[in-house]
């Protein structure tokens, strides 16, 4: 568990990530400082965007590639400036923009043969859940459980998310779960770094 102040660390961070990356076309270069151990580790995570608290950009890595500090500063300007799913953000939307950070824990595979036994598997609400099949892979962090609280609806759209739907859950499918901690800003909310 991150320390609170990690967590607002984190937060503003993610804030200036995107304040340095407006008309960019990738981020700026983190910045550097003392950070704490935690900080420093090798951890992966998301960085969830919204507006009038609607989705507005969500991106991150399910496996650790970089420092925590460094996925974060990257995740925040992703999600801001190239979640496909949205344009890039605008300068006027940075002081309404509510920012979320998920650190996620390593992954473990799940045991299951069939898609019943992957859903006797899961905690709704707990589990964040990657689906995959060959190339094709997709993940669900655990808050996506408020809208699709019931497992199987939950296994369905990520089987649609990976490009899967309509396949059986069989051998070559595998999937990992994870557990996330969670933290987010108020609605334009700077915090001390």
């Amino acid at each position: 568990m991150l320390e609170e102040s990690e967590r607002s660390g984190l937060l503003a961070l993610a804030r200036r990530s995107i304040a340095s990356g407006l008309g960019r076309d990738a981020p700026a270069r983190l910045p550097e400082a003392a950070w704490t151990p935690p900080l420093l580790e090798l951890r992966a995570s998301f960085t969830t965007l919204k507006l009038d608290g609607r989705l507005r950009g969500c991106c991150g890595a399910i496996e650790p590639r970089r420092t925590l500090v460094a996925d974060v500063w990257h995740n925040a300007w992703a999600s801001a400036f190239v979640d496909p799913r949205f344009r890039p953000l605008r300068a006027g939307e940075l002081a309404a923009l509510e920012i979320g950070i998920s650190v996620l824990t390593p992954l473990e595979p799940i045991a299951a043969d069939t898609e019943a036994e992957l859903m006797a598997c899961l905690r709704p609400g707990i589990d964040g859940l990657v689906l995959g099949c060959g190339a094709a892979r997709a993940t669900f962090l655990p808050a996506v459980w408020q809208q699709l609280p019931q497992p199987g609806d939950f296994i369905a759209q990520l089987k649609l998310k990976a490009g899967l739907a309509g396949l059986p859950f069989s051998a070559g499918m595998r999937a990992f779960r994870y557990r996330t901690e969670s933290f987010q800003s108020a609605r334009g909310v700077e915090l001390a770094a």
